[in-house]
């Protein structure tokens, strides 16, 4: 007899029979040093896992952080920027499925680390287009600010300082500066190593979970799985903080001479240093793909799996003896697993308890997805944060938050011993006062920047109806403005104007990196008492009642965090425990292509395209073409991200109620066990049809764990 049939015998068969004509098979347990030894292996499997998961985290969480960075210096719209975003469920949803599937029946822990090796050279290829685009340009006043000079913003002509209007460049201009603009489309290599890296991450998830939910004992699974998703959890806080540094560093650090930087980070066309993020996450998932190669294909099961005849998963569903049986040292075909994955589809689709889960964590992600993606942009244009600050709070508040939420939810369920139907209801519970509390949300916004054109008039009256030549006014009609610019200046009077030539100022002092404007027209029409009239380059802060309302917001948004987040492993559980044990990679892995196509591609480029109509002063590029946006109006920014992310999250809720009214409903309990009707009178009708032939049957137990890793 070979070793892999003694082994499987060994594993699976509690009593010795002798059917005719075969050989006595004895039974056999794991001795004490073996059962150390395979715990120390699936100790390193686990520390091992966790990390990949941080650094896949990492990774994730730093693309969350650059979202801005990288739509200022690519200069595109928010859409395309989820786009980008999507990328990454685009790579996962191209092999998910048979990854998940065949990749049971290899060996995982090897398919993990290739997919670590691929998912670190995709990161690193996203950070390659800062080495081969020209340096970062923004728009400015002078191109020296070490030296004192006086200059006319208002009186200049088009030809002298200040920029002029694409429509007063001569067609050789406009053709080479185009051509020179090209190179933002370089965002393709982003798009591409995002590509890549999900591509990488696809094994991590189904055959990770599944293969510590395989060989570790049932009391400790939940808790593993938490404490793997809790590291996951650290990842993004790191993310985010690299993030807020990088965010603090120009783009060009270490091509150019920082002295003649003119813009600071509070500037809205600051572009921080995106790419360095990407070079150190990179290197962190090269690193984590060591272990994987060390481990073996399979472990020994815990004895008190092999024991336990009570057990609610091995009872919750009564397999097909027939189906699953298999001789002892036979080899598992690609092409009989190619024949069995249509049945295992239809078979996994077919359990309501696991579809209608589906359907509702695909609607919950959606909003999660579109929540996450475009929070750093909200605490920028809702409260007037930097990009570093707004970055900063999110990994030092709001990650925590969630992975204190996943790391208590999987406590509970371990101390509390949670039957399928109590995590059904803690997940819904969670999701239920977690949007409450989202609610609240609502009421905690600021006021629009005072923009003259935009969000007020020159007058300083609200509201303005915005309209093509808005900008322009009478103080200012003498003017020769480029309304393609964005330069924004801050009046003395606490509003703000797109540029100083808007602001119709005459005179100008600029020292250093410092320039004040004097006798500026506008300023003075708006202005409740006399003076100069000046301004300073930069938009205006707001009101100090904002960084009150931005306080209050971080609270409730930790704490809805929290409360949204402790429903996430019992709602794993859930899925695991409701579908056949050898099917549970195969079904993590439909569960993850679903989540990716259904909520992780679509959310971001649909939250952006709306987010998009909220804009009210367009960036262009140098031939012309739009760009990224200056400026949003904030209460429509609030009303379409809340009010879209509230959607789906109710929608999520009532999923919910029905995957937990389905489950009482399709399952009798009995003490310590689940079975299906359906599946009752099936085995009621094959144990009639196959009473004569039971010893032959003997051998080959309903569930054979060993099923996936067999090849």
């Amino acid at each position: 007899m070979d070793a892999s049939s003694k082994e499987n015998i060994q594993f699976f068969c509690k009593n010795p029979v002798q059917p005719g004509g075969r050989p006595s098979v004895k039974t056999e347990y794991p001795s004490s040093e073996e059962r150390q030894s395979c715990c120390s292996e699936l100790k390193v499997f686990l520390g091992g896992l966790s990390f990949v998961y941080f650094a896949k985290a990492l990774a994730e969480g730093y693309l969350k952080s650059t979202i801005t960075q990288i739509e200022r210096r690519f200069d595109i719209p928010s859409s395309l920027v989820g786009v980008i975003d999507g990328s990454f469920e685009i790579g996962n949803l191209l092999v998910i499925t048979f990854v998940s599937y065949f990749g049971a029946k290899l060996h995982r822990p090897k398919i993990i680390g290739a997919g670590c090796l691929i998912m670190g050279v995709g990161t690193l290829l996203i950070a390659m287009p800062q080495f081969f685009m020209e340096q970062y340009k923004y728009e400015k006043y002078l191109p020296f600010s070490n030296s004192t000079l006086s200059f006319s913003p208002c009186l200049l002509e088009p030809s002298s300082q200040l920029p002029i209007s694409v429509m007063e460049k001569s067609q050789p201009q406009i053709s080479d500066e185009c051509a020179v603009d090209a190179s933002s489309s370089m965002w393709i290599y982003v798009f591409l190593g995002n590509l890549l890296r999900g591509l990488g991450e696809t094994p991590i998830q189904p055959l990770g979970i599944a293969y510590l939910d395989d060989f570790a004992s049932e009391d400790n699974a939940a808790f593993y799985i938490g404490c793997v998703q809790t590291v996951a959890i650290i990842g993004p806080i790191f993310g985010f903080l690299l993030g807020s540094l990088c965010a603090k560093l120009y783009v060009d650090i270490g091509f150019v001479n920082l002295d003649h930087i003119t813009i600071t980070p509070k500037d809205s066309q600051w572009v921080g240093a995106w790419w360095l993020g990407y070079l150190i996450a990179g290197a962190v998932s090269l690193l984590a793909a060591v272990p994987f190669w060390c481990l073996p294909k399979s472990l020994p099961r815990p004895q008190s799996r092999e024991d336990s005849n009570s057990s609610e998963k091995s009872k919750f569903i009564i397999d097909d003896q027939i189906k699953y049986q298999t001789h002892a040292g036979e080899k598992a075909k690609i092409l009989e697993m190619a024949r069995d994955f249509l049945p295992s589809l239809r078979s996994l689709l077919g359990n309501p308890v696991y579809f209608l889960y589906l359907c509702a964590s695909t609607v919950q992600f959606n909003s999660l997805f579109g929540m996450v993606t475009y929070k750093p942009k909200y605490i920028e244009q809702q409260y007037g944060q930097s990009s570093s600050k707004a970055n900063f709070v999110i990994g030092l508040i709001n990650i925590p938050a969630v992975a204190l939420g996943i790391f208590s939810g999987g406590i509970v369920m371990k101390r509390f011993k949670l039957s399928m139907c109590g995590a059904a209801k803690l997940y819904l519970g969670s999701s239920v006062f977690g949007y409450l509390l989202f609610l609240s949300l609502f009421a905690l916004g600021c006021e629009n920047s005072e923009v003259a054109g935009l969000t007020v008039s020159y007058q300083g009256t609200k509201p303005v109806s915005y309209h093509e030549r808005a900008l322009f006014s009478d103080c200012n009609a003498r003017c020769k403005c480029s309304e393609t610019k964005w330069e924004p200046m801050c009046g003395e009077n606490g509003i703000t104007y797109a540029s100083a030539c808007f602001a119709g100022c005459q005179t100008s002092n600029m020292s250093g990196e410092n320039i004040v404007f004097y006798n500026c027209s506008c300023v003075g029409i708006a202005a409740s008492k006399s003076g100069n009239f000046s301004g300073t380059v930069g938009r205006c802060q707001k009101d100090n009642g904002c960084s009150k309302v931005f306080l209050c917001f971080l609270v409730i948004s930790a704490i809805t965090s929290y409360t949204l987040s402790l429903g996430g492993i019992p709602g794993y559980i859930l899925l695991l425990r409701c579908i056949k044990p050898q099917l549970k990679s195969f079904a993590l892995g439909i569960y993850t292509l679903a989540i990716r196509v259904l909520a992780g591609i679509p959310a971001p480029v649909y939250f952006g395209v709306l987010i998009d109509t909220s804009c009210l002063k367009w960036g262009f590029k140098r031939c012309g073409s739009r760009g990224s946006c200056r400026l949003y109006d904030s209460h429509a920014f609030r009303y379409i991200y809340l009010g879209l992310t509230m959607i789906l999250g109710t929608m999520s809720i009532f999923l919910s109620i029905a995957v937990l009214l389905t489950l009482k409903k399709s399952y009798v309990s009995e003490p310590r066990s689940f079975i299906t009707k359906r599946d009752r009178t099936m085995v009621s009708t094959r144990f009639k049809k196959e009473n004569g032939a039971t010893s032959d049957h003997l051998l080959h137990p309903s569930h054979w764990p060993g099923k996936e890793t067999r090849l």
